[in-house]
């Protein structure tokens, strides 16, 4: 049944069904009509919630991170475990979420990360934004292992969540590739290698 335009359900409707079908196809390959067809919402709502593809993607973005961030901080927030225990669940959680096609929508930025940085500084920046925020959230479990003891590394945390975060997205695109999970099995070694686990 189609949304109703203007109800607070359908520029939701449009945001996720956008993300699911752009982490599968691409920004560029993936046209507004097919958005709001799959969403089942009517064409003129677009732009009662959009000004433009650009503005839309940005928005698809910052809703991508929003929900990403909500679900990273529960894995790495949960209580009862170590600063490690919680980090390596978040890495398995990313192992096994990122790594092939059928992602879900959950591995937006590896996906078009490279695609939209040249297309739209708008979605550039809300990548930037993204990434950064979390690199943060990484750098602050990091410190967490150190004063708890779970975690013993060389540097600063700041650089491993940096060095961390850049292997992990490069071993999804891999697997990507190669339609394996055997960058992200090596990754992991590496990762628990870093940690001193």
């Amino acid at each position: 049944m189609p949304i109703a335009p203007g109800s607070p359900d359908t520029r939701r409707s449009i945001l996720d069904t956008a993300q699911r079908i752009m982490a599968h196809k691409g920004y560029a390959a993936v046209g507004i009509n097919e958005v709001l067809a799959a969403a089942k919402v009517p064409k003129g709502s677009f732009y009662h919630y959009f000004a433009s593809k650009d503005a839309f993607g940005e928005a698809m973005m910052q809703s991508y991170f929003q929900g990403y961030l909500a679900d990273m901080d529960r894995t790495l927030e949960r209580g009862g475990d170590s600063a490690a225990e919680r980090l390596m669940a978040y890495w398995e959680q990313w192992r096994e979420t990122q790594s092939l096609d059928e992602c879900h929508g959950r591995c937006l930025a590896v996906k078009l990360g490279a695609e939209v940085a040249d297309l739209s500084e708008s979605m550039r920046l809300a990548l930037k934004e993204g990434t950064t925020a979390i690199v943060d959230r990484l750098e602050k479990v990091i410190e967490q292992g150190l004063q708890d003891g779970s975690l013993t590394i060389a540097g600063d945390a700041r650089s491993l969540a940096e060095v961390l975060y850049d292997m992990w997205l490069g071993a999804s695109v891999l697997a990507k590739i190669h339609r394996d999970r055997g960058p992200m099995d090596t990754t992991m070694v590496a990762t628990r290698r870093l940690l001193g686990l």
